[in-house]
């Protein structure tokens, strides 16, 4: 199921803290950067932020900027942004300002948090999500129940933690203070455990009086089946190679990517290039790479159209050639119409050779883009 864009939000000092251990909370970044923040804040569905920091900092979450809100009530959305908290226990404290300002909340829990919930007389809409906090079960909800497509997720370290962990982050916003805290007992930003593969992709950093922005997206490939933030990224990438493709009467525009595991971008084709009316994209970008490069069994392609089970123009199909690299993972985002061939079934291939093939179909209208000029 599609899930929010999720952006994880943070402001650390040098030494990677997020507070220190007095009384007050600890001020990282200065007045620039909090209206940065409350600008992001206006422009998202939802906020979201977990028991703890709801617990230490007793936070409102508002749009503070009068102009914004109006903006956002033009729009016809709501003046506030959906306020969302996060606990196991359920244990929250009633009167807390997040419960009492701002517009609609809702709290996610587990079976018995929300009975606790309930009984304390938490202001929100309680969700229960059964035993356990589920994280994908918590943005299928979001998504499909509450209408959010960009959430922002403001903390704390746990939650940042467990989203990054479990690869449903699509960005990390992170501000770095000229600050050192050196206090073991304060929270950090991330705490231990297993990653996503490779290195992070830098998108932006901005100087904001004397602290840094830094944005981030993740590039590792899911594994099987499931889809992450990165295969989002990668898919969308092959969509603007299939536009650069020369147009055609006679075939498809289409884009493809390989990936390595650790998010390394390994070859790139797209349909016609080099000027040879017959290379199809994943063809072309398999072609830049040895036979024998050890990253193609745990690499993964991605392709704008489901990769050809038949064609006349070469002796090998594309799902054919994927195979024979020993690619044993697609994503596409539209399967291919009866257009030039019926009833193709490069997935059915693919996957009888297999393959695990993920469609995410929130591309289908990108990936048919080029191809309007050859559809009804």
């Amino acid at each position: 199921m599609p899930h929010p864009y999720v952006l994880l939000s943070a402001a650390v000092s040098l030494d990677g803290f997020l507070d220190d251990t007095g009384p007050e909370r600890l001020l990282l970044s200065g007045p620039a950067d909090f209206d940065r923040v409350d600008e992001v804040r206006a422009s998202v569905d939802a906020i979201l932020i977990g028991a703890g920091t709801l617990r230490a900092d007793n936070p409102r979450l508002l749009v503070n900027s009068p102009e914004r809100r109006a903006a956002r009530v033009a729009a016809g959305r709501p003046e506030y942004p959906l306020k969302v908290a996060v606990s196991a226990s359920g244990d929250l404290d009633p009167a807390a300002d997040f419960w009492h300002t701002g517009g609609e909340k809702v709290l996610y829990t587990t079976s018995e948090g929300a009975e606790r919930a309930a009984r304390s007389g938490i202001g929100a809409d309680i969700v229960p999500l059964g035993p356990r906090l589920d994280w994908p079960r918590l943005l299928d909800h979001l998504h499909d129940v509450r209408g959010v497509r960009r959430l922002m997720v403001e903390g704390g370290g746990t939650i940042h933690t467990q989203l990054l962990r479990e690869q449903l982050a699509d960005e990390l916003q992170l501000v770095m203070s000229p600050l050192l805290v050196g206090d073991p007992g304060a929270p950090r930003l991330f705490g231990p455990g297993p990653y996503q593969a490779g290195r992070l992709r830098l998108r932006e950093t901005r100087q904001i009086e004397d602290v840094v922005l830094m944005r981030y997206e993740p590039t590792a490939p899911g594994t099987g089946p499931r889809a992450t933030p990165a295969d989002r990224h990668w898919l969308r990438l092959a969509c603007e190679l299939a536009a650069q493709c020369p147009p055609s009467r006679t075939a498809f525009s289409v884009g493809a990517v390989v990936v390595a595991a650790d998010g390394t971008e390994l070859a790139r084709g797209h349909s016609r290039e080099a000027g040879d009316p017959a290379v199809h994209a994943e063809e072309a970008a398999l072609a830049k790479l040895p036979p024998d490069d050890p990253r193609l069994p745990t690499a993964s392609v991605y392709s704008s159209l489901e990769p050809c089970a038949r064609r006349a123009s070469r002796p090998h199909p594309c799902a054919e050639l994927i195979l024979r690299a020993g690619v044993r993972r697609v994503v596409t985002a539209w399967r291919e119409p009866d257009t030039f061939v019926t009833e193709a079934d490069g997935s059915g291939v693919l996957a009888a050779g297999g393959a695990d093939v993920v469609v995410l179909p929130e591309y289908e209208t990108a990936a048919r883009e080029p191809n309007r000029h050859l559809l009804p």
